[in-house]
């Protein structure tokens, strides 16, 4: 993303273009035809959830300055699918409302000049033409989509500036009207407030519901946050500034509207007749013609720059999310010349334009973005609850309870007042679903899976505590194993069991007491290795006749994450069939490593990843190259073998292919290597002796559980190199799975010694 450009005044101004103007005169009348004059309070209470919410973003933007928002929120505290989940939907919660204020803007452009036809003596029938007004929405649309990948942020600061002073000048003409009297006494215009809420309580909820649109838009101030300067005070001040701006503009207004601006049988009434046009009715009722032409000038102003803050708000979001895989990796691009995230600017501008031509009717959609909005403004504040606990706080603010519970709460109504827009959010879910599981899931689990392991912060954030299991039979390599197992877990989570066997009938011609010094010898190594290297490893003996099925029990019944092994006598035939059993019979992510004496990962700086084609080992690979980034950034060479013989239009399939699996799997500067050979051993073994480090998953066969393979195996006995062997869990999970294993498991930092 570019630097950051923004300070307070642009981002409030972003605040203030998104919300005050289309809101309101799209929705007064409605309001006001749901709840009478208590529409008024309808905004009010509107504007006090609104200004909850903003302190919970801003507790989030403190702690995480970056872009995207609510999503960026979610994928802290949350998972990955959850994640994609929110982003999906406020993404098109901005679209929709793009799509709104687009339409506006046409609508109050086709209502002006159709006023003005008459007096220049030009037919006016084209106007009314649906055709026209898509036309106009789409040229709105392009307009700003050509000028946000032209330059990262500006074009809206002109009518954000333009249409508050238009709707200063709106509520000091209705005050002067009301003290001069033109529009009836003082007490006949506040009679006409009465009764104040003639649909009472019911009314009210309603008026609410269908209002919370108007009151959206500081969020987007953090969708950019990346893009702003000392977010961490300047995002809060932002949010703040442009919602009391927005208040002081709507309740004054609404006042105005309500008494010299209303007909002597009240405003709700009068709301029930012209809904779409109550506001510059209302103008015109105590400015004359000048008041109608200012609202019309106001509706033209508001509309251009909600529309101009929602698409550059949505494109920051579609773009975040392109960047972790949640969408197609292309949207994440900038464009070199700019350093802006055109082809997301592309991307939602379109889908602006598609739902503006596919939905002639869009109220539907309209009130479906209320409902997504207060959904996600749940979440919220569900996130900020949850990134204080899990920061070490005992409970929650009582803030954050408050403002979720009334988003919540609201939301439901809403869904129950309006099912339509229950309809449109569930459609939207669905589609997000299908497109998620059938195209973005691999790619946005290997991000994340990256992203973890070079932020192992993330890991504590979304409460996870993974266990590492490390049985320790050499008292030589004890301090070695303990040192790669504090790394396996990350820094500052996660836990480490260390674990020593003791045979039950003992080894032949060795003593009880030499085995119980034995296991001794080991822990206590272990034990000072860990404390030393700031670790909290826990101990556990145990006594069994199979130490190798002892291993098996202790894994699955501590529910481990991973389980370490650290062998140098891998091909050993009995050696082998152990580690086939065992892998076959634990439900965690195994990590075998060969490494020779004194050799340390730390100074790694190439490594070469052999891979297949296949994926089932892709999350594990992601994770361990993602932590040899945290400490260095090797060079990664990803080989692919094929037969001789594969004919050149499948090379260029397969070809493609490898290259996206390297893509997505590298935490940063890599290559792709083909080789085209009948022996694919030898490949490996001529650039792994070029190479400090190599990387290889273990193999399926048939339909048991995980096993070493033969192509491991055979790597092996024809090299010397350091190795890692990372085999998957038998049971993968669901969308929600359990974090896959922390594979990482020979990355001590600087310092610390690593083999076995």
């Amino acid at each position: 993303m570019s630097e950051r450009h923004m300070g307070l005044y642009a981002a409030t101004t972003l605040g203030v273009g998104a919300i005050v103007g289309g809101g309101i005169l799209a929705l007064a009348g409605v309001a006001f035809a749901t709840a009478g004059p208590a529409a008024m309070l309808a905004f009010g209470l509107n504007g006090g959830i609104a200004l909850l919410t903003a302190m919970s973003f801003a507790r989030l933007v403190r702690r995480f300055p970056e872009s995207g928002g609510i999503y960026t929120y979610a994928k802290k505290v949350l998972s990955i699918e959850v994640a994609f989940i929110v982003g999906w939907v406020v993404w098109f919660a901005s679209i929709v409302a793009g799509v709104l204020y687009a339409l506006g803007f046409a609508a109050f452009t086709v209502e002006g000049l159709q006023r003005l036809a008459p007096s220049l003596g030009v037919s006016a029938d084209w106007l009314g033409h649906g055709g026209t007004r898509i036309g106009l929405a789409i040229a709105a649309v392009v307009g700003y989509s050509l000028l946000l990948v032209q330059r990262t942020a500006g074009g809206g600061n002109a009518a954000t500036i333009g249409k508050v002073v238009v709707f200063a000048v709106l509520i000091a003409g209705g005050f002067v009207a009301w003290l001069i009297g033109s529009a009836g006494t003082p007490a006949e215009t506040l009679g006409r407030l009465s009764p104040f809420a003639p649909e009472g309580s019911l009314g009210l909820l309603q008026a609410m519901g269908y209002t919370f649109i108007a009151l959206q838009g500081f969020d987007l101030i953090a969708a950019v946050g990346g893009e702003v300067r000392d977010p961490e005070r300047t995002v809060p001040r932002a949010m703040y500034l442009s919602l009391g701006i927005a208040l002081v503009v709507y309740i004054p207004l609404l006042i105005v509207v309500a008494t010299v601006g209303a007909p002597p049988e009240g405003i709700q009434a009068a709301a029930e007749a012209h809904p779409e046009e109550l506001v510059a009715v209302a103008a015109e009722r105590f400015m004359g013609p000048a008041g109608y032409w200012l609202v019309i000038g106001a509706g033209l102003l508001s509309m251009l720059s909600a529309l101009h803050a929602n698409l550059f708000g949505a494109s920051r979001v579609a773009f975040s999310m392109a960047r972790d895989r949640t969408l197609p990796h292309h949207v994440g691009e900038m464009r070199a010349r700019t350093g802006t995230p055109a082809v997301a600017v592309a991307a939602t501008g379109t889908m602006m334009m598609l739902i503006a031509v596919a939905v002639g009717n869009v109220a539907a959609a309209g009130a479906a973005s209320s409902l997504i909005f207060l959904i996600s403004f749940a979440m919220v504040h569900w996130a900020a609850m949850l990134a204080r606990l899990r920061s070490g706080h005992p409970r929650p603010a009582a803030l954050p309870v408050i403002g979720g519970a009334l988003c919540l709460g609201l939301a439901i109504f809403q869904a129950i007042a309006v099912p339509e827009a229950g309809r449109v959010v569930a459609v939207w879910l669905g589609l997000g679903a299908v497109l998620y599981l059938t195209f973005l899931a691999p790619g946005a689990r290997l991000a994340d899976a990256s992203a973890q392991a070079r932020d192992p912060d993330l890991v504590r954030l979304r409460g996870r505590s993974p266990l590492v299991l490390v049985p320790i039979a050499n008292p030589a390599s004890a301090a070695t194993l303990a040192d790669a197992a504090a790394t396996v877990r990350a820094p500052g989570v996660g836990r480490v069991l260390l674990l020593s066997v003791i045979p039950r009938e003992g080894r032949p011609a060795v003593s009880l007491d030499a085995v119980v010094q034995d296991a001794k010898d080991i822990l206590g190594e272990s034990v000072r290795q860990g404390l030393e290297g700031s670790g909290r490893p826990e101990a556990l003996f145990t006594v069994a006749s199979d130490v190798w099925s002892e291993i098996a029990r202790v894994a699955n019944s501590h529910r481990c994450d991973t389980v370490l092994l650290g062998l140098t006598r891998l091909t050993q035939p009995r050696v082998e069939a152990h580690l086939e059993r065992l892998v076959s019979e634990i439900d965690a992510d195994v990590v075998i490593v060969r490494s020779p004496p004194g050799w340390r990962i730390a100074e790694t700086r190439r490594v070469l990843v052999p891979v297949r084609g296949r994926r089932g080992h892709s999350e594990l690979r992601a994770r361990l190259l993602g932590s040899l980034a945290r400490s260095s950034e090797p060079w990664v060479t990803f080989l692919h073998t094929l037969p001789s013989g594969t004919p050149s239009d499948g090379r260029r399939r397969i070809e493609r292919g490898i290259r996206r699996l390297a893509r997505d799997e590298a935490a940063g500067p890599h290559e792709v290597a083909f080789e085209y050979t009948d022996d694919p051993v030898e490949p490996v073994a001529r650039l792994g002796r070029e190479s400090d480090l190599v990387v290889m998953g273990m193999e399926r066969r048939g339909r048991g559980g995980p096993a070493i393979g033969a192509f491991a195996l055979e790597v092996a006995r024809r090299t010397d190199m350091p190795l890692i062997l990372l085999g998957r869990r038998r049971q993968a999970g669901t969308l929600a799975a359990r974090g896959l294993a922390q594979a990482v498991s020979t990355i001590p930092r600087p310092g610390q010694r690593s083999g076995s």
